[in-house]
């Protein structure tokens, strides 16, 4: 015989719903003493950041702010930022960080798309503000984060969850590398399990130094500053952000952890003289980083792991976790194993590479490709206002990423490419990013970017756009040589051009300009 349990509802001794904001409502009290954020010399505790969230909170709520309105934030990371990650989500509205390198036409369409009403505005970005409403032809009501002292003198309020965990926290806007950005929403469940995945995935201890360096107009800085609260971390943020000011900040502060992009990664192992005297834990993403630079961050005592995710994702879902069968490998073995997106973070149910045709999964060759399809609690709700793209972006159960990827033997996931920017040569397929990895190892590249060229008998060629570094030269034939001599000929260049590579506002190499480009050489023969 069977059991026979109650169905009954939950009861609220049983079920909370799920928000970082409780992970502010703890620290303010476990971590009430030790350091949260610093800034300019200037550093707050746990218990004064949580008053501080309340207080700025209810000022907001004064103004009018409530359910559902869009905060929009134009500033660079900071400790006002950071406490508007809890403020704004506390009143039940809506975060809306916006790029800051952005151009004023752009930020106009986010601002009108996102229903924002009420932009938060660093000082120094007024200028830029100014522009953009100039595009949008009206004014939105601005407050200058010059004033935002006095919001957080205001009397705090209490705190309160939201009634529905599914409710939007944040609308973060896609880096728009083709037409305009989209609005992806993020709720209180996904940014909760986000964090607490992190902390887990990551093997964040108690009480890490973290240095900010991820903009938290991007994925809200990969959800760090809710992961943060978790283990009472402390939160370095720098005004004026460059590889030097972050390797004097890394050892002045010990910092323990932080996040970067590869091209920061690789400006750091450009400008460090000696390797660090502990390691520092580094989570890179947001391009599969060449193995050259992994190896010479291993070589300053970094402990990089790739992550992959999507703005979609709320950043990071899979993790290239270590194995220690790599420690017999070379240095360039280790590095082109870490250099693969490896496998899901505890808080995503499945990532998959799925054959979009037929739905099942490719064999485990590294070799046979398909595309990284995702599903669990870190998925957006969808896009803001935009239907068609939210159903084009969830079919058959899956959020389709439009990233191509093997599987390797170990079931480690490596992307090839974007979708678009496979390049299939005499029936071949070419990963433009394995052709990059190898233009990086040549010591005269800065940035390498592979998008196809037409061709006359293979129907497509790779053809490599280059920056070089300052005071360097090299030829085509010599750059066609070198990577001749490191991956299948058929792999190599055929073309390759000099020169400033067009980059979004969050450093993106816009290859949809390269292909167009490309195009304009005309057929090669």
């Amino acid at each position: 015989m069977h059991a026979h349990f109650d169905a009954a509802p939950w009861h609220p001794a049983n079920h909370v719903a799920l928000s970082p904001l409780s992970f502010l409502k703890r620290a303010e009290t476990v971590y009430a003493q030790r350091p949260a954020t610093t800034c300019d010399g200037i550093s707050r505790s746990w218990s004064e950041i949580g008053t501080r969230c309340r207080a700025v909170a209810a000022a907001l709520s004064a103004r009018g702010i409530g359910l559902g309105d869009t905060v929009s934030v134009l500033a660079p990371n900071g400790p006002e930022l950071f406490e508007l990650h809890y403020a704004v989500p506390l009143l039940g509205a809506v975060l809306n960080t916006v790029n800051t390198r952005l151009e004023a036409e752009t930020i106009a369409y986010i601002l009108d798309h996102a229903d924002a009403v009420l932009v938060i505005v660093d000082p120094a970005l007024l200028p830029l503000l100014d522009q953009a409403f100039a595009h949008l032809g009206r004014r939105l009501p601005v407050l200058g984060l010059d004033s935002y002292e006095a919001l957080a003198a205001h009397p705090p309020m209490g705190w309160a969850l939201p009634a529905d965990e599914g409710q939007a926290l944040a609308l973060n806007y896609t880096s728009g590398t083709s037409g305009r950005p989209k609005g992806v929403i993020y709720h209180h469940r996904g940014a909760y399990l986000m964090a607490m995945g992190t902390v887990a995935g990551w093997s964040l201890p108690q009480h890490p130094t973290y240095l900010s360096v991820v903009p938290m107009f991007h994925c809200n800085g990969w959800n760090h500053p809710w992961a943060m609260a978790v283990v009472g971390g402390h939160m370095i943020f720098l005004r004026e952000v460059t590889p030097a000011t972050l390797l004097g900040a890394i050892a002045r502060h010990g910092v323990s952890h932080f996040g970067a992009a590869p091209i920061v990664l690789q400006m750091l192992c450009e400008e460090a003289a000696a390797p660090f005297a502990t390691p520092v834990k580094v989570l890179t993403a947001g391009a599969p980083p060449p193995p050259s630079v992994l190896e010479k961050a291993a070589r300053l005592n970094m402990e990089v792991m790739q992550v992959y995710g999507l703005t979609e994702t709320y950043g990071h879902i899979s993790q290239c976790l270590w194995q220690e069968a790599w420690e017999a490998l070379s240095p360039e073995g280790r590095a082109d194993h870490q250099a693969r997106q490896g496998l899901a973070f505890p808080m995503a149910e499945e990532i998959r590479v799925l054959d979009r045709s037929s739905g099942q999964d490719v064999p485990q060759d590294g070799l046979t490709q398909g595309e990284i399809a995702v599903r669990g609690n870190t998925v957006m709700k969808g896009y803001y206002k935009d239907p068609a793209s939210t159903s084009e972006a969830f079919q058959d159960g899956w959020f389709w990423s439009g990233d191509a990827a093997v599987v390797h033997p170990d079931g480690y996931i490596q992307i090839r490419d974007r979708l678009k920017d496979v390049i299939i040569s005499g029936g071949e397929n070419i990963s433009s990013v394995e052709v990059e990895a190898a233009l990086y190892r040549h010591p005269a590249i800065q940035t390498a970017a592979v998008v196809a060229r037409p061709h006359a008998r293979w129907g497509e060629s790779p053809c490599a756009f280059i920056e070089l570094r300052d005071g360097m030269a090299t030829s085509e034939a010599e750059i066609i040589a070198f990577c001749r001599d490191r991956i299948a000929h058929f792999k190599a260049p055929k073309t390759v051009i000099f020169g400033p590579l067009p980059k979004t506002a969050t450093g993106k190499i816009q290859k949809y300009l390269l292909r167009q480009a490309a195009r304009a050489l005309g057929e090669q023969t």
